[in-house]
């Protein structure tokens, strides 16, 4: 499939059936997060896949996952992520954006819904999943089989603003 139809393709899903995600999807989603690129290549992003009915219900003390039968929790390993020298910009949560955004994609190849979960209480995914101090939860990955209707591939030219207002050029 080419890029542009994957990119178009992807919608977010707030609602899955039960059926878990296959182990081999699963594996692809992870490797596509895993030749991701991250700055200076420090790789400073650490994931938690939670499969079980025990850590799904620990989510949902902190976030809404719609029923996804799987959640990937994407952190950024403050220890590792690369510093900006001229102002001290760490880039630990771009990193993780980039990883979410390769899974995403690799999910919508493969058949499956996803969303990308930022409203939630980071404290209590710490807390209830252990996590050390220097890694700091940056978004929550739901992935499954969505129930309902696909969104249009072609909806971008009606609910995004117009290319020339996005991009602007050089003047030369």
């Amino acid at each position: 499939m080419e890029f542009i139809s994957i990119a178009k393709q992807r919608f977010s899903v707030r609602s899955y059936t039960d059926r878990p995600v296959e182990r081999e999807k699963l594996e692809k989603i992870l490797e596509a997060a895993h030749v991701a690129p991250t700055a200076a290549n420090l790789q400073p992003v650490r994931l938690i896949v939670v499969r079980s009915a025990e850590g799904l219900a620990k989510i949902g003390q902190a976030a809404n996952i719609y029923g996804a039968p799987l959640a990937i929790i994407v952190c950024a390993d403050h220890e590792k992520a690369w510093v900006r020298p001229f102002d001290g910009k760490q880039t630990g949560d771009i990193d993780a954006a980039i990883l979410t955004d390769h899974m995403m994609l690799q999910a919508t190849e493969l058949g499956l819904g996803s969303v990308w979960v930022c409203y939630f209480k980071p404290d209590v995914i710490s807390r209830e999943f252990a996590l050390p101090p220097h890694l700091e939860p940056v978004n929550i990955l739901a992935v499954g089989y969505g129930t309902g209707e696909t969104a249009d591939p072609e909806r971008h030219e009606k609910m995004r603003i117009p290319v020339s207002q996005l991009v602007s050029y050089e003047k030369a």
